[in-house]
């Protein structure tokens, strides 16, 4: 009987054992648990920095945009709105250096947008605005504007050199000031001047790239303007009357000089 007993005891003592963990068991799993976390922690960090790191380097390419077969210049960062990387004679060799160059071109690239449009509308205009108030045109026989290459700057009073040379003097020392006044936030060519500028960061960012890219197209074609009527001896408006009068008129124009039979 006592055997008995003591066998049934021994039996429930082993199966109650093998349903209930061990506290080794647990011991271990906490363990195991805690370094999987551990180890995940590392991998995510990782990846959260080569993430990083591969957004700067797809925002900085090491090649120029513009001229693919040349390294991109150091100072050329992409910041500044129109920046494709152009600098293959490296004159912008520090931050400095890039801010006055861009001053530079954004003065140039104004002064050209205006000097593209004023040049057409001058040889539309001369005559007829010289006749109303009793003067001499300044066009030329072939209705060509005065310039270096044309000719003609003689006939321009020396006041209105003064005047512009005043102006330019006057605007350009106001820039250097504000320039001066405002180093960390000044950005090339502000002159504070908010008359339809955006309030918005992405419209001031579409403002200057459009003002930038139309300054250097302005810069081009009215270089080409003086190329052009110093080759051909004819005024840029007389070349390419459909762009400045009626299509009709033009035209007609061109019917009785022959053009349309």
């Amino acid at each position: 009987m006592m055997k008995s007993l003591s066998l049934a005891f021994a039996l429930l003592v082993a199966s109650s054992a093998a349903f209930a963990p061990s506290s080794q068991s647990v011991i271990n799993s906490s363990a195991r648990h805690m370094s999987d976390q551990l180890d995940e922690t590392p991998i995510e960090t990782t990846i959260q920095t080569t993430i990083a790191t591969s957004t700067t380097e797809a925002a900085l390419p090491l090649r120029s945009q513009s001229l693919p077969f040349l390294s991109r210049p150091l100072a050329l960062d992409g910041t500044l709105a129109g920046d494709v990387g152009f600098d293959p004679l490296g004159f912008a060799k520090s931050e400095s250096d890039l801010m006055n160059y861009r001053e530079a071109e954004v003065k140039h690239a104004r002064l050209a947008m205006l000097a593209a449009a004023g040049w057409p509308l001058s040889e539309v205009f001369d005559k007829k605005i010289a006749a109303a108030i009793g003067m001499d045109p300044l066009l030329d026989g072939s209705d060509r504007v005065p310039s270096m290459l044309n000719g003609g700057l003689g006939k321009i009073s020396p006041a209105y050199w003064v005047a512009c040379i005043g102006l330019a003097a006057m605007i350009d020392i106001f820039g250097t000031l504000r320039m001066k006044s405002e180093k960390e936030n000044y950005l090339p060519g502000d002159f504070g001047l908010r008359l339809g500028y955006p309030s918005g960061e992405a419209g001031q960012n579409r403002m200057q790239l459009a003002e930038i890219k139309n300054g250097r197209l302005a810069m081009i074609a009215v270089f080409g303007f003086a190329i052009q009527e110093f080759v051909s001896k004819q005024g840029v408006v007389d070349e390419t009357p459909f762009f400045f009068y009626p299509i009709v008129e033009t035209l007609h124009n061109y019917a009785n000089s022959g053009y349309i039979q």
